[in-house]
């Protein structure tokens, strides 16, 4: 498979503490300018001490990176593949260091979030852009997959297996992290409202697909300001909601999320499964794609497919429900931060630098 002009692939992540005292210096650098004081990012950090200290994220990357490295090699393709993240070691200027000391000129970077906001694509093109100044390396974001089959696929089938598995009425939960609405409003350009109607499209895909009858899209991990609007229901409000109409079921399916990261295991597995515990809801959380074989063979079709565009190619690009493959380059107006000091969420990147 020929992947010219790319001579490697960047894996971009968010990063996460590897050891209790690791939990407030990261926290500090994802909070780096709000002048949050360190009192608080503690209590943030509870939920973190409460799993040892440790964020699942930077294993989940770890098992990825493995897999890719033996798909890619299974398939011929003979490009190292680096990891970098924004918060945390292995830190994407560090990432970018090493591209450029072996003599990398050209990288795809595949980024661990599918949906477009400013949060999960533009702040990490804007990183992309610092981590290689004064280098001699081009970075490429590869485009936002949140409607490409080895996505969706994988949480079909799993969604599918769990509702096999379910009583009759069942009801399906689509959970994805909130964001502001004015960020909302912002992603994929002025008034586009793209995080939102990504994540609509992906959850009706999903639905019809594993044979759902009652569905609803809902939100998890809000923060910052209550007088600052965030996107709604709350997970835990809509599990009340459920149970007063009747609900006595539910299958929860974090399409939000690639992998079982800090916000799957609290907020969801945690927090949610408690509710649903105290309402006397049935409750499954189906499983994220992480190292599905479809996804890993995503990744490479995406980079595939990048690779050709480059090189003037005409290429077909895999895309299921209504809303089409998304752009390679970001328009100047997409995803812009209406407010620059509200807190930060893991994602996705574009940047040609």
């Amino acid at each position: 498979m020929d992947v010219r002009p790319f001579d490697a692939l960047l894996l971009v992540s968010f990063g996460g503490p590897e050891k209790p005292d690791d939990v407030v210096p990261f926290l500090e650098n994802v909070t780096a300018g709000r002048g949050i004081p360190r009192e608080r990012l503690e209590e943030v950090g509870q939920h973190y001490f409460q799993f040892g200290g440790k964020s699942p994220i930077n294993a989940l990357n770890v098992e990825l990176l493995e897999a890719l490295r033996a798909d890619f090699a299974e398939h011929g393709i003979d490009v190292p593949i680096y990891w970098g993240n924004r918060n945390w070691d292995p830190y994407l200027r560090d990432a970018a260091e090493q591209m450029a000391a072996d003599g990398v000129k050209r990288a795809a970077c595949f980024v661990t979030s599918a949906y477009s906001s400013y949060s999960g694509c533009r702040q990490y093109r804007e990183n992309l852009y610092d981590a290689v100044s004064g280098l001699e390396i081009g970075l490429s974001r590869l485009r936002h997959y949140f409607n490409h089959p080895g996505f969706v696929g994988p949480f079909t089938e799993a969604t599918r297996a769990s509702l096999e598995a379910a009583p009759a009425g069942t009801h399906v939960v689509f959970v994805t992290h909130s964001i502001p609405t004015s960020m909302n409003e912002a992603s994929g350009g002025p008034g586009q409202r793209m995080y939102e109607r990504q994540h609509e499209s992906v959850a009706a895909q999903v639905a019809e697909g594993a044979g759902a009858e009652n569905w609803s899209l809902v939100y998890c991990s809000r923060s910052g300001s209550p007088h600052v609007p965030w996107l709604e229901p709350d997970v835990n409000d809509h599990l009340e909601e459920l149970h007063a109409n009747g609900v006595e079921s539910v299958v929860v399916v974090p399409i939000g999320f690639i992998s079982d990261h800090m916000e799957v295991i609290y907020d969801l597995d945690t927090e949610a499964r408690a509710t649903a515990e105290r309402l006397g809801l049935q409750y499954d959380r189906v499983d994220t794609p992480g190292a599905h074989p479809e996804f890993v063979a995503m990744v490479r079709d995406l980079l595939v497919e990048r690779a050709a565009v480059e090189r003037g190619e005409t290429v077909e690009r895999k895309a299921c429900g209504e809303l089409p493959a998304s752009h390679d380059v970001c328009p100047a107006d997409c995803c812009l931060n209406p407010r620059a000091s509200l807190p930060t969420i893991g994602g996705v990147g574009d940047v040609t630098a």
